[in-house]
């Protein structure tokens, strides 16, 4: 028989605290994926060609410029998020999952660098 009370014996267990912070997460980056995206397609279906140099003005426009990063910074952490949740819930293996995580994790970040740089430099490259 146990003195502790029915709150006492569950502290300790049960949720983590960061299920919530996860989901609200991908909601958020989905909610703003919604225009940036609209906003990514209707621009380049505007385009009569889409050659080289009308890209690469279209891109150095500033609000273009931050409106391509803030696009880059959400696709790659939604599928930062998305790709967790499969690797939680598919493998089962703890070794094997860490380093999937790990893996996934700085992929994704070389992506958004990459992302960001490519914009970064196509913005401020000379025109010619």
């Amino acid at each position: 028989m146990s003195l502790k009370s029915p709150l006492g014996r569950v502290l300790g267990l049960g949720s983590s605290g960061t299920g919530t912070e996860h989901w609200l997460g991908q909601r958020l980056s989905a909610i703003a994926l919604v225009p940036l995206t609209l906003w990514f397609a209707v621009s380049l279906l505007a385009f009569p060609t889409l050659d080289f140099y009308a890209v690469t003005a279209w891109v150095a426009a500033p609000l273009h410029a931050v409106l391509l990063v803030l696009l880059v910074i959400a696709l790659v952490y939604h599928s930062s998020l998305g790709t967790q949740v499969v690797v939680e819930d598919y493998v089962h293996a703890p070794l094997q999952r860490t380093l999937t995580l790990i893996i996934l994790r700085l992929a994704h970040i070389a992506l958004a660098v990459a992302g960001i740089l490519a914009v970064f430099l196509i913005a401020t490259r000379a025109p010619l």
